[in-house]
């Protein structure tokens, strides 16, 4: 599924204040060859995904002061994503990282864009990542294939962003 595809209708309200569960945070990778596709047409992760883990992954370092005791410094992040699954063979995500040039590949061959958002007020950030493919297909018999993929942040810190009603397909009016 395209990122318009899943924000059809929808209109994120940049003034939303409330609890959010992981069913409202969105994730979508640019999966085009050339990898400068409009987030729109970025892939949703989402067919098949039980679990989307999203961290900061802080860097830190701990000193010892004379007189002040230990102090910790925060010197980076590693902003990381983990997801896991059921391997559904037809959704574009699955089928890009599970692809043998994603799974054996490395350096910038698995690097990709991605926006990561709250669909209810439409902020969140956009980076670049590797992805890791760790597993296409685990589990036991008679049991789905299980997925775990990681993607981790390469270069930069990610941007803020915002998704809007405007980049989106306008919603749908009521009759």
């Amino acid at each position: 599924m395209k990122l318009s595809e899943l924000m059809r209708g929808r209109v994120p309200n940049p003034d939303f204040e409330g609890f959010v569960t992981n069913d409202d945070m969105v994730l979508a990778v640019d999966i085009s060859e050339e990898k400068k596709a409009d987030p729109n047409d970025y892939a949703v992760v989402q067919m098949g995904i039980d679990g989307l883990d999203a961290q900061n992954n802080p860097v830190t370092v701990d000193k010892q002061y004379v007189r002040a005791g230990q102090s910790t410094t925060k010197t980076g992040n590693q902003r990381s994503f983990k997801v896991s699954g059921d391997r559904y063979i037809g959704d574009p995500f699955q089928d890009y990282a599970c692809s043998p040039a994603i799974m054996q590949g490395v350096g910038q061959a698995v690097v990709v864009p991605y926006v990561y958002f709250c669909l209810l007020n439409g902020k969140g950030e956009k980076g670049t990542v590797s992805i890791i493919t760790n597993s296409d297909a685990s589990g036991s018999a008679g049991e789905n294939a299980g997925i775990d993929i990681e993607l981790k942040k390469v270069s930069a810190a990610p941007a803020a962003y915002a998704y809007t009603a405007a980049q989106g397909t306008p919603p749908e009016t009521a009759v």
